[in-house]
C-alpha cells in the first residue's frame, strides 16, 4: 500500500511534469518566432547583396543601412539561443492602464486572486506575429516586476517563476509565491507552486571557473541599483556576496538597451586583477551585450601594456601615493636631461658658433617654461629656440637696424640662417641628443638606480623610500624593458599625460571602390562590424560610462588613471571598505573626489550575502570585527549545514604543510561538485602552485590578491596568519579569502597559529 509521503511525492512530480511540459510548448513558440525572424534578417541581407550595382548614392546609403541593421540583428539573435527564456510572472489586473510605455504594478483589488496576465522574460524581446509579446526583454521596465517584486511588496505578481533550459528543452521550473495569503488561479484553476524557491535553487548550483549572469535570480536591492538613473556617479558598497561584480555588469548591459545611442562611446569596466577580467568576461555576452564594452584589468588599461608581476607591499604603497605625479614630472625631466650634450658648435656665416652649458640651461628653462605641455610636444620649441639663440651669437657684434627697411633685412636673414642650419648635420645630431623623445618606460628605467631616485625624489620621498622604488625597478634594462606591475601601469600613464607622443597623420581604410565612385562599398555586416570594433577599440581614451569594479582597492595614482578615460562619462562605482588592500582610505578618497569633480553621486548598498552559507559568514565576520570594526557584515540567506573545518600543521616543514594543504583538497573535491579553491600568501604562490599538481582542472591556486571577486564551492585559506601578516591591510585580505565559498570552507594554520581544544586558530577565535 503506497503511504500518503509518497503519494504525495508523486503528485507533486506530477505536476512539475506538466508545468515543465507547458513552459516547453511556449518556448517552442518562441524558438519558431525566432526562426521565422532570422529567415527574415537574412533574406534582407540577401536581397541587399543583389544590389550591388545600385547606381545613385541614396540608393547606396539605404543599402548600406539596411544591411547594418538586419546584420546586427541576425547577430544578436543568433547570440540569444542559449537559455534565452528564464522567468515568468502572473499578474493580477492592474489599477490603471499603462503610462508611457510602462505597466502599472498596482493592483485593482488586492484581495482579487485570479491572474489577468502572465508575461515571460527572456534575453530579448520577441514578438509574435500579431505583435504581442511572446518575450519581454529583462532590460524592459515590464519585466521590473520579476525583479522588484517580494511577499512584502508583491505589488500586482502572485507568482514569480524561473525556468532552467539547457539549449531548446526546459529542465526545471522553480517558483516563489509571493501572495500566500490567496489561492491564486489561472483560468479558473488553482495557480500550482513547485519547487523550494527560485533564489534558493539558483544559489545552490555547482561553480564553474567563470561567472554566470544572475538575470534569472536578480534580487529588490540589486534591481534598483541596476536600473538606477545614470546621470553623475552611483556608489554602490556591499559586503563579500551581495552581488556587486554580477550587478556591476548587468547595468553595463541595461544602460546600453535603456540608451544605446548615448553610450556609443562605448562603456568602460576595470576590474582589480585578470583573473576577475576572464572569470567575468562571457557575462555581457550572454546578456547580449559586447562591442560597446570594453572589460579591462587595471593593471591593462594602457595600450600595449600588461601587468605580470607584484610589487611588495612597501612597493606598492609608495608607487599608489599621490606624491608620485612630484616625482614622475621631476624624473621626465632628469631622463631628458641625461647625457645631454654641454655645448651645441655650429658653422654659419663662416664662422664657428657655439652654445656653452650655460646658455643651454637658459635655453632649455624658455623651453620649458612654466606651462603643463608634454615636453616631447616641445621639441619644435626647443629647435626654435636654440636657432634664436645661435642667431643671436651670430649678430651679437653687428650693429641694430636703425629703421624698417634695415629691420626686415635682418629678419629676411634670420629666416635664411634658420633655414641652413637647422638642416646643417650638426645641428640635428645635436638636437635629437639634447631633446630627444622620452618614453615612459625610459624614465622608469632610469629609476632603477637609487642614487638617481634618491637625488630627483628628494622632498617627495624619504631616503628609504627611494632604494624600495629603486629596487622594484632593478629587473628593468636600460630603457625600461622588463614586466611592470599594475603599479608601474598606472605610473607609465601618468608619464604619457606627462611627455605626450608627436602627433601622428591619421589614415583612413580606402576601398577600390571609393576610389572609383567616392563611396565606401559594403561587405558582410560580420566584416564590417568587427573592423570598426577593432578601429574604435584601437583608438578610444575615453568612454561614456565607467564601471569600477571592487573600487576601494584602487590607489590615488590608479583613480587619476582611469578619470583620465572619463573626464566626460557617468560612473558606476562598487566596492566594500572592509574588503581593500589599500591602507590609506582618505587618501584614495581625495583622489576620487577629485577625479569626480562636483559630479552628482547617488549611493546604494547591498546588505544580503547570497554567496556565503550563514556558517561561513560567522567565521569571516569574527576577522571583520578586528579587520574594520563596527562594521555590519551581510546577512546570509541560507544554511548547508556543515561548519568550517579547521585543521593545523605544527611542524614548520614547508612539505608537510604542502601535503597538508594537498590532503584537504582532496577531501573537498569529494565533497562538492564544482571548483575548489587554495588561497595562499602572495609570497607561497609558486610554492602552493607545486602542491596541487595533478589535482585537476577544478583546483585553482590563488595568491590573497588574486582571489578579490572570485567565488568557488569550496576553499582551503593556507596559512592566515601569513595572510593577515603581509601588509597593514592583512587581515582585510584574509577576510577576503574567507569569503570566496559557497558551500565549504577548510582553514589551515601552520605553527604560528595554532588552533584551541575547538580547533578554532586563534586569529579566527574573535
Amino acid at each position: 500500500m503506497q503511504s500518503n509521503t509518497d503519494t504525495t511525492a508523486t503528485d507533486h512530480e506530477t505536476v512539475r511534469a506538466r508545468e515543465i511540459a507547458g513552459e516547453q510548448r511556449h518556448l517552442d513558440n518562441v524558438y519558431h518566432r525566432l526562426e521565422e525572424k532570422l529567415a527574415e534578417a537574412e533574406y534582407i541581407l540577401e536581397d541587399a547583396a543583389k544590389r550591388v550595382h545600385v547606381g545613385t548614392p541614396g540608393a547606396l546609403a539605404e543599402r548600406d543601412a539596411q544591411v547594418y541593421r538586419a546584420g546586427a540583428h541576425l547577430q544578436r539573435l543568433n547570440n540569444e539561443f542559449e537559455d534565452f527564456l528564464f522567468g515568468r510572472v502572473d499578474l493580477q489586473q492592474a489599477d490603471a492602464p499603462e503610462e508611457h510605455g510602462i505597466p502599472s504594478n498596482t493592483p485593482l483589488d488586492p484581495a482579487d486572486p485570479v491572474v489577468a496576465e502572465t508575461l515571460h522574460i527572456g534575453r530579448l524581446g520577441v514578438l509574435d506575429a500579431e505583435f504581442g509579446p511572446l518575450v519581454i526583454d529583462w532590460r524592459a521596465p515590464a519585466a521590473a516586476p520579476f525583479y522588484r517584486s517580494t511577499p512584502l511588496e508583491p505589488g500586482r505578481v502572485l507568482r514569480r517563476r524561473v525556468i532552467r533550459s539547457k539549449g531548446r528543452k526546459v529542465i526545471g521550473v522553480e517558483d516563489d509565491l509571493l501572495r500566500p495569503d490567496l489561492t491564486p488561479t489561472l483560468d479558473g484553476v488553482e495557480l500550482p507552486v513547485v519547487g523550494d524557491g527560485a533564489l534558493m535553487a539558483s544559489l545552490g548550483r555547482a561553480r564553474s571557473h567563470t561567472m554566470r549572469d544572475i538575470v534569472s535570480s536578480i534580487q529588490k536591492e540589486q534591481d534598483e541599483v541596476i536600473r538606477a538613473a545614470a546621470a553623475g556617479a552611483t556608489l554602490v558598497t556591499g559586503g563579500p556576496g551581495t552581488g556587486k561584480t554580477a550587478v556591476a555588469l548587468h547595468r553595463a548591459a541595461f544602460l546600453l538597451y535603456q540608451d544605446r545611442r548615448r553610450y556609443a562611446g562605448g562603456i568602460l569596466v576595470v576590474s582589480p586583477t585578470p583573473l576577475l577580467v576572464s572569470y567575468t568576461e562571457g557575462v555581457l555576452p550572454s546578456l547580449g551585450e559586447e562591442g560597446q564594452v570594453a572589460i579591462r584589468a587595471v593593471g591593462s588599461l594602457v595600450d600595449g601594456i600588461e601587468a605580470g608581476t607584484y610589487d611588495t607591499p612597501r612597493a606598492a604603497r609608495i608607487k599608489g601615493s599621490a606624491r608620485m605625479v612630484q616625482l614622475l614630472r621631476r624624473a621626465a625631466r632628469a631622463t631628458l636631461e641625461l647625457r645631454a650634450p654641454q655645448e651645441l658648435k655650429v658653422v654659419a656665416r663662416g664662422e664657428v658658433l657655439r652654445l656653452d652649458a650655460g646658455r643651454l640651461r637658459t635655453v632649455r628653462g624658455n623651453v620649458v617654461g612654466s606651462g603643463g605641455t608634454p615636453l616631447n610636444l616641445l621639441r619644435p620649441r626647443a629647435r626654435r629656440l636654440l636657432l634664436d639663440a645661435l642667431w643671436q651669437e651670430a649678430v651679437r657684434d653687428l650693429p641694430r637696424p636703425a629703421d624698417h627697411y634695415a629691420r626686415e633685412r635682418r629678419q629676411e636673414e634670420k629666416e635664411s640662417f634658420d633655414e641652413y642650419v637647422s638642416d646643417e648635420a650638426p645641428f640635428l645630431a645635436f638636437l635629437d641628443a639634447w631633446w630627444p623623445a622620452v618614453t615612459p618606460r625610459r624614465v622608469l628605467g632610469t629609476l632603477k638606480q637609487s642614487r638617481h631616485t634618491n637625488r630627483i625624489a628628494r622632498g617627495t620621498v624619504t631616503p628609504e623610500e627611494s632604494k624600495v622604488l629603486a629596487a622594484s625597478w632593478r629587473h628593468l634594462s636600460e630603457h625600461g624593458e622588463g614586466e611592470l606591475s599594475a603599479h608601474d601601469v598606472a605610473l607609465v600613464d601618468e608619464l604619457q599625460l606627462l611627455l605626450g607622443e608627436p602627433a601622428r597623420p591619421k589614415f583612413r581604410e580606402v576601398d577600390a571602390a571609393d576610389l572609383l565612385t567616392g563611396l565606401d562599398e559594403v561587405t558582410t555586416f560580420a566584416d564590417r562590424n568587427a573592423r570598426q570594433r577593432e578601429r574604435v577599440q584601437a583608438e578610444r581614451t575615453e568612454y561614456a560610462h565607467v564601471i569600477v569594479d571592487e573600487s576601494q582597492d584602487l590607489t590615488p595614482m590608479q583613480w587619476r588613471m582611469i578619470g583620465r578615460r572619463a573626464r566626460m562619462a557617468t560612473w558606476t562605482i562598487v566596492g566594500d571598505p572592509a574588503q581593500s588592500s589599500w591602507p590609506f582610505p582618505q587618501e584614495a578618497q581625495a583622489a576620487l573626489d577629485e577625479v569626480l569633480s562636483g559630479k552628482p553621486r547617488r549611493r546604494y548598498t547591498l546588505t544580503v550575502n547570497y554567496r556565503n552559507p550563514a556558517e561561513i559568514a560567522e567565521v569571516a565576520a569574527k576577522v571583520l570585527a578586528l579587520a574594520a570594526p563596527g562594521t555590519p557584515s551581510p546577512s546570509a540567506v541560507r544554511h548547508v549545514g556543515v561548519e568550517p573545518r579547521f585543521a593545523a600543521v605544527t611542524d614548520p616543514s614547508p612539505e608537510l604543510f604542502g601535503a597538508a594543504a594537498r590532503a584537504e583538497l582532496e577531501l573537498l573535491l569529494g565533497e562538492v561538485d564544482g571548483t575548489v579553491a587554495l588561497v595562499v600568501p602572495m609570497d607561497r604562490r609558486a610554492e602552493a602552485a607545486r602542491w596541487t599538481e595533478g589535482l585537476g582542472e577544478r583546483v585553482v591556486t590563488l595568491g590573497s590578491l588574486e582571489a578579490k571577486g572570485l567565488e568557488y564551492d569550496a576553499t582551503v585559506v593556507a596559512d592566515p596568519t601569513g595572510i593577515a601578516g603581509e601588509s597593514e591591510a592583512g587581515l582585510r585580505v584574509l577576510y577576503v579569502a574567507l569569503t570566496r565559498a559557497t558551500q565549504r570552507l577548510t582553514v589551515l594554520s601552520g605553527p604560528d597559529d595554532l588552533p584551541d581544544a575547538a580547533g578554532t586558530p586563534a586569529l579566527l577565535r574573535g
